[in-house]
């Protein structure tokens, strides 16, 4: 039986890992991962058809706890602890709840010291004692007290009790006052762990197509001594097609991992591909995990040829592998203006414009193993929107001409705060 700490409005815990409001979805699927001798039956539950629509949830069912992850952004945003006698829990070091301390309305009031009533929820039920980042609810122990703590009982003085020896049925830890308005709160300093993230992504490009990527990079300052400078710093980096190796070191850092494509499987669509000497060495990538972004150098002039960006929906085969990268993509579409393009919208507010005009591509995992089904690839103005069977977008892969040598390289500009 897990034994946790409860810190109110941040984290549930132990010494070797905790679970922290704001931190991204793979570093919590991590410390499951590390840990999956002592956490096991962990459920992911998601929408499949609107996954925006729901929370994204990781189910410890045999702890009885559940991490809601904002849908958008896939940072923690609600712990809820649904089952009180799987788990043991303790705040500021004294248990309130043990296989020896009964989790009652009295206990609760000793730990944390109540000083307001709490709220009776008719639908559920319930009452709802809160406090700020952390709420309980109790059950009532019979059907047969409900009326007497309905709102307009008794003069409206019915919710100034919650009855004695009620006990609690779950217990929630979020940000701010209201568990119903909730939002993930932003990264929190520990979940750097001396990495970058990507808090926007936007395609830059001209009529014909992309050129690169403006990248909006928060970072946790790093000075001399480790509480040197305990802030996070905000950087913006251009990265463009032609830019080399270096360019690219100096801009984002090293990158996660380096990986080696093993053939050109699109060495056929070029002119005369019998007659081309096969290449001493492949292209390869840079794999930048937590900025969901993959950047692809030319084997022989070491140049940026390509980039893909990707969205990191639960249902798709490449699944927290990836951050998920929160792009924007000016489209020019004939008479408009132009429209934004974004990993947040279905394919009716950006792919939608192609699906009902070019006709798709199918693609599936090479090694067959794929268990969510084929995506769906649609080209236009030198990218290539790979699309799931519930429209939205997994992936975006910008490709076009490098500069040649006498382009000059944009200046990059780079802020902090």
């Amino acid at each position: 039986m897990l034994d946790l700490e409860v810190v109110p409005e941040r984290s549930l815990g132990n010494e070797q890992w905790e679970f922290a409001l704001g931190m991204p979805l793979a570093q919590a699927i991590s410390i499951l991962q590390k840990h999956c001798r002592i956490i096991k039956n962990v459920q992911v539950l998601y929408s499949e058809q609107t996954p925006l629509s729901h929370d994204l949830i990781l189910n410890l069912t045999q702890d009885g706890i559940k991490l809601l992850f904002d849908a958008t952004n896939q940072r923690l945003k609600v712990i809820e602890v649904y089952d009180l006698s799987k788990v043991k829990l303790k705040y500021c070091g004294v248990h309130f709840n043990s296989q020896a301390i009964a989790p009652t309305i009295e206990q609760i009031d000793q730990s944390f010291g109540a000083t307001h009533p709490g709220v009776y929820n008719a639908a559920e039920q319930l009452f709802h004692l809160n406090f700020r980042g952390l709420s309980f609810s109790f059950q009532l122990d019979s059907w047969n007290e409900a009326p007497k703590y309905e709102p307009n009982f008794a003069m409206g003085l019915a919710s100034l009790q919650i009855p004695h020896g009620a006990m609690v049925k779950r217990m929630h830890i979020y940000t701010g006052n209201n568990l119903q308005e909730t939002r993930a709160p932003v990264m929190p300093l520990a979940c750097f762990l001396g990495n970058i993230f990507a808090e926007c992504v936007d395609v830059l490009r001209d009529r014909a197509g992309p050129l690169g990527l403006k990248l909006r990079l928060l970072t946790a300052g790093c000075g001399p001594g480790v509480m040197a400078d305990s802030k996070v710093r905000s950087l913006e980096r251009n990265i463009y097609f032609g830019d080399s190796c270096q360019d690219v070191l100096g801009a984002l850092g090293s990158p996660h991992k380096v990986f080696y494509k093993s053939e050109d499987k699109m060495k056929i669509h070029s002119p005369s591909p019998h007659k081309q000497v096969p290449s001493k060495c492949n292209d390869y990538f840079f794999n930048y995990f937590t900025l969901g972004v993959d950047i692809l150098f030319d084997s022989t002039s070491h140049l940026v040829k390509k980039f893909v960006l990707h969205t990191n929906f639960p249902g798709h085969y490449n699944f927290n592998i990836y951050h998920r990268c929160d792009f924007k993509i000016p489209l020019v579409i004939k008479k408009d203006s132009g429209t934004a393009g974004s990993p947040d919208g279905k394919a009716c507010s950006a792919a939608q414009i192609f699906i009902n005009n070019f006709y798709p591509s199918e693609s599936s995992s090479a090694n067959n193993t794929n268990p969510f089904g084929s995506t769906f690839c649609f080209g236009l103005q030198r990218m290539i929107f790979e699309v799931m069977q519930n429209n939205h977008i997994a992936s975006v892969t910008l490709y076009g001409a490098p500069r040649t040598a006498s382009q000059a390289r944009p200046e990059s500009s780079s802020s902090s705060h």
